[in-house]
């Protein structure tokens, strides 16, 4: 156990004053993956089921045309594609080819009321 500990800190100490960039590299990858994998497992905030949205926009759902409510439905599968949507759409103020103005505004609309919780 002794010599693992010398061995260690002997690398450490030699990777520090000595860096590689590929290994360095590889080393930030590894800890971002471990990273988010503990993140995942121990997120504690309250989370926003996905499907909250739709239910809220299934009331103006006879404005939507058909393509237009299957988009929705693509789009509130998961917290992260409502997150990416909010980000690239809502946010930037940027229109989409798959929804009407009208109704871009009514999904930003309603994805605004839970954008803390995403």
């Amino acid at each position: 156990m002794k010599k693992l500990l010398i061995l260690i800190v002997a690398s450490a100490l030699y990777f520090h004053y000595y860096p590689n960039e590929k290994l360095n590299r590889w080393i930030f990858e590894q800890k971002q993956v471990v990273l988010s994998y503990f993140s995942a497992a121990t997120d504690t905030k309250i989370g926003l089921k996905s499907d909250k949205i739709y239910q809220d926009l299934s009331r103006d759902f006879s404005q939507f045309n058909r393509q237009e409510i299957a988009y929705v439905a693509e789009i509130t599968s998961s917290r992260e594609k409502v997150k990416k949507f909010n980000e690239q759409y809502c946010k930037s103020k940027k229109q989409t080819p798959k929804l009407h103005r009208d109704n871009l505004t009514k999904v930003c609309r309603a994805i605004s009321q839970y954008s803390n919780l995403l």
